[in-house]
């Protein structure tokens, strides 16, 4: 684990990350059920008033997180830091998808959304409360009037478990090597740093060299709870509602850190009180 200051002064390190991991993404990310859990979210987000069928994807990635939007007819736009995780989401949708390179710290405005998300941990890769707070502004403008946010962030959990812990995929003839470099008690609001290794798929695991198989660096930022009310608040929203879940991916109440593996957020842009 680094400083928040040597970690900014890098740079750019997950856009190369990501643009380095988009050949493997869709393999390490093959286990994940998007149509059940986009289900759950999209009633989380009725709950709260949802109106309309235009999506925003905030760090889309390889399309995987709008897809089965598409396919229920809703019109969907989608941005990533990555030209090349866009690439391949291209390559799954073709032209029924608006697909935009922009960076979430600076995102600019593409329309009136009904629903502006941003899924699978993207939000994680925010590593201070102002990269979060100038990333809600983003996301806000690009809502509808009646617009609602929601994006999920690990928990603290997470960072305990997978990220203190060495998991193996093996799909496509490779082993993709997830080595979590963080202290199984780390603390909340830690940046804990991981590494992907790609190797042949009869690589010994314990026995690669440093080196010796291409290694991709994540970085991520826990934010607790109260960092992430505190930057609503900066940002000029309203959160409307908090869930938690574990590897079941069905939202519960009330979030609890110690167990749950994601946070769920819903929110909306502050209604102005007339004078």
């Amino acid at each position: 684990m680094e400083s928040t200051d040597a970690v900014k002064s890098e740079g750019g390190w997950a856009e190369r990350t990501y643009e380095a991991m988009a050949p493997v993404y869709d393999d390490f990310t093959a286990h994940h059920e998007y149509d059940a859990w986009l289900a759950d979210l999209v009633v989380l987000l009725e709950r709260n008033g949802l109106r309309g069928e235009r999506l925003l994807d905030v760090g889309c990635g390889t399309g995987k997180s709008y897809l089965p939007m598409l396919r229920q007819g809703w019109e969907v736009t989608g941005t990533d830091l990555s030209a090349a995780m866009l690439q391949l989401a291209r390559e799954k949708s073709g032209e029924a998808v608006r697909l935009e390179l922009a960076d979430m710290r600076e995102l600019p405005v593409f329309g009136e959304f009904d629903v502006v998300w941003a899924l699978d941990d993207a939000i994680n890769y925010l590593l201070s409360d102002d990269e979060l707070v100038r990333a809600m502004i983003g996301m806000r403008d690009n809502l509808a009037p009646t617009g609602l946010l929601l994006f999920d962030v690990n928990a603290l959990t997470a960072y305990r478990t997978f990220f203190a812990e060495t998991s193996v995929v093996e799909r496509g003839g490779r082993k993709l090597i997830w080595r979590g470099l963080a202290a199984p008690d780390v603390a909340p609001g830690s940046i804990c740093e991981s590494r992907l290794e790609v190797a042949p798929a009869d690589a010994d695991v314990d026995g690669i060299a440093p080196g010796e198989a291409p290694s991709l660096i994540h970085r991520q930022r826990h934010f607790p709870e109260a960092d992430v009310l505190a930057a609503f608040e900066r940002a000029g929203m309203e959160c409307l509602d908090v869930y938690g879940h574990g590897f079941d991916g069905i939202p519960r109440q009330p979030l609890d850190e110690s167990t749950h593996t994601k946070a769920i957020y819903v929110a909306r842009a502050r209604r102005q009180i007339p004078a």
